[in-house]
Protein backbone atom coordinates (compact mmCIF):
# COMPACT_ATOMS: atom_id res chain seq x y z
CA UNK A 1 0.00 0.00 0.00
CA UNK A 2 1.23 3.66 -1.13
CA UNK A 3 1.77 6.46 1.39
CA UNK A 4 -0.24 9.54 0.21
CA UNK A 5 2.76 11.14 1.05
CA UNK A 6 4.70 10.06 -1.97
CA UNK A 7 2.59 11.47 -4.24
CA UNK A 8 4.25 14.12 -6.09
CA UNK A 9 2.48 18.17 -5.62
CA UNK A 10 0.92 18.80 -8.94
CA UNK A 11 1.97 22.33 -10.51
CA UNK A 12 -1.28 24.20 -10.69
CA UNK A 13 -2.15 26.96 -13.36
CA UNK A 14 -3.62 29.95 -11.93
CA UNK A 15 -6.38 31.72 -14.30
CA UNK A 16 -8.28 34.85 -13.19
CA UNK A 17 -11.94 34.05 -13.33
CA UNK A 18 -12.97 37.40 -12.62
CA UNK A 19 -12.07 40.84 -10.76
CA UNK A 20 -14.04 42.81 -8.54
CA UNK A 21 -13.35 46.23 -6.46
CA UNK A 22 -13.40 45.27 -2.87
CA UNK A 23 -11.87 42.82 -0.38
CA UNK A 24 -15.45 42.06 1.12
CA UNK A 25 -16.67 41.34 -2.77
CA UNK A 26 -13.46 39.34 -3.10
CA UNK A 27 -14.25 37.50 -0.33
CA UNK A 28 -17.62 36.90 -0.73
CA UNK A 29 -16.85 35.33 -4.37
CA UNK A 30 -13.78 33.47 -2.78
CA UNK A 31 -16.05 31.86 0.43
CA UNK A 32 -19.06 30.95 -2.67
CA UNK A 33 -16.22 29.43 -5.26
CA UNK A 34 -14.55 27.33 -2.13
CA UNK A 35 -18.09 26.12 -1.01
CA UNK A 36 -19.20 24.89 -4.06
CA UNK A 37 -15.22 22.39 -4.15
CA UNK A 38 -12.74 24.89 -5.77
CA UNK A 39 -9.78 26.27 -4.33
CA UNK A 40 -9.62 30.08 -5.20
CA UNK A 41 -7.40 32.45 -4.53
CA UNK A 42 -7.30 36.71 -4.19
CA UNK A 43 -4.43 38.81 -5.89
CA UNK A 44 -3.97 42.28 -5.31
CA UNK A 45 -4.68 42.57 -1.57
CA UNK A 46 -1.85 44.40 -0.48
CA UNK A 47 -2.97 48.09 -2.12
CA UNK A 48 -6.40 47.66 -0.66
CA UNK A 49 -4.40 47.07 2.55
CA UNK A 50 -2.62 50.34 1.98
CA UNK A 51 -4.93 52.74 0.25
CA UNK A 52 -8.93 52.03 1.27
CA UNK A 53 -10.29 53.52 -2.49
CA UNK A 54 -9.85 52.70 -5.79
CA UNK A 55 -8.60 54.96 -8.78
CA UNK A 56 -7.92 53.87 -12.10
CA UNK A 57 -8.18 50.16 -11.34
CA UNK A 58 -5.74 50.47 -8.60
CA UNK A 59 -7.48 48.79 -5.83
CA UNK A 60 -8.86 45.83 -8.25
CA UNK A 61 -8.80 42.45 -6.45
CA UNK A 62 -8.07 39.42 -9.13
CA UNK A 63 -10.25 36.03 -8.32
CA UNK A 64 -7.55 33.16 -9.12
CA UNK A 65 -8.57 29.74 -9.87
CA UNK A 66 -6.63 26.34 -11.13
CA UNK A 67 -7.32 26.29 -14.62
CA UNK A 68 -8.98 22.43 -14.38
CA UNK A 69 -11.64 24.81 -12.03
CA UNK A 70 -11.91 27.57 -14.54
CA UNK A 71 -15.29 26.62 -16.79
CA UNK A 72 -16.87 25.22 -13.74
CA UNK A 73 -16.47 28.71 -11.85
CA UNK A 74 -17.35 30.80 -14.61
CA UNK A 75 -20.26 29.21 -15.04
CA UNK A 76 -21.09 28.84 -11.31
CA UNK A 77 -20.88 32.61 -11.20
CA UNK A 78 -22.63 33.56 -14.21
CA UNK A 79 -25.55 31.60 -12.61
CA UNK A 80 -25.53 34.20 -9.33
CA UNK A 81 -25.37 36.93 -11.78
CA UNK A 82 -26.72 36.63 -15.28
Amino acid sequence: MKDKRDKKPRDIKLIEVTTVQGPVEAEVIKSFLESCGITAFLKGLVVQSVHAFSADGLGKIRIMVDEKDYQKAKSLLKEKNP
